[in-house]
């Protein structure tokens, strides 16, 4: 909840730097029938043209067709405890890349950490795939120096589309089942990763929110969005986790962008 407020109030103070408009803001707290429960923070803005920031905490029980699906959730009669928190943004500028961060703690009958960030331009700028990639190097090297190119590789393995054979972006990290014998570490790095994409991707969005474009531009970002759809529905583990915990399907697809297009 500390980590979704810290993003949801920088990304409306860049949107007072922009312009002085209202915001749509709408939060809506969620109950997940057979336990736990969430809110979604959804801002439609002129800078994010749609960023939703979830936070979740569930429990209960898997149905047992989908219990071979979870780790450990066999070995523990299908019972299951989770938190996460996500966030997708989409924006209006075709010059800014879109973004997505998630991290989550899941326990069954073993424990573990997951999440990641990755961020998906319409145009590929070279300088910001250095600062992006370079600013998650140092905070993985400060726990572990295997981390960065052993999570980059499943980041770049894991974001692809293989119906399209192309990559859904620029990569970053991504992790799963990260469990070591020093708890107090992993969740330590868990919540860097959540600080760590707020610190370089507000300075990414100042950076190029400001810059012209043409319409030409905004018409190849929402045939690139389609890309993004396509993935979340036929490849993203939390979508699926969430079909399959019986979450809330509007937190679920908040991560769609609002206007989209195939041609």
């Amino acid at each position: 909840m500390s980590l979704r407020d810290s993003i949801a109030d920088e990304f409306l103070a860049i949107e007072k730097e922009f312009s002085a408009e209202p915001l749509k803001i709408n939060r809506k707290k969620w109950d997940r029938p057979g336990g736990g429960g969430g809110e979604m923070t959804v801002i439609y803005g002129k800078v994010f043209e749609k960023v939703g920031v979830n936070i979740s905490i569930v429990h209960g029980k898997i149905a047992e067709k989908f219990i071979d699906e979870i780790p450990g959730a066999k070995e523990n009669d299908g019972k299951f405890w989770a938190s996460g928190i996500s966030v997708v943004s989409h924006m209006h500028s075709p010059l800014v890349p879109a973004a997505h961060m998630n991290t989550r703690f899941i326990v069954t009958a073993k424990s573990w950490f997951g999440g990641g960030i990755d961020f998906t331009p319409i145009y590929y700028n070279d300088e910001d795939y250095r600062f992006l990639h370079g600013k998650i190097e140092k905070m993985c090297n400060g726990f572990n120096f295997n981390y960065y190119p052993q999570f980059k590789k499943q980041c770049d393995d894991y974001f692809f589309l293989h119906h399209r054979k192309e990559p859904r972006g620029i990569g970053g990290i991504f992790y799963d089942n990260l469990s070591s014998d020093n708890w107090e570490n992993d969740f330590a790095y868990t919540q860097a990763v959540g600080k760590t994409f707020l610190e370089i991707y507000s300075f990414v969005v100042r950076k190029h929110m400001n810059k012209s474009w043409i319409e030409e531009q905004k018409e190849y970002q929402l045939i690139k969005r389609g890309r993004y759809v396509e993935f979340n529905l036929l490849y993203d583990r939390g979508t699926k986790f969430g079909i399959l915990t019986n979450g809330n399907p509007d937190a679920i697809m908040m991560s769609m962008p609002p206007l989209v297009r195939w041609q």
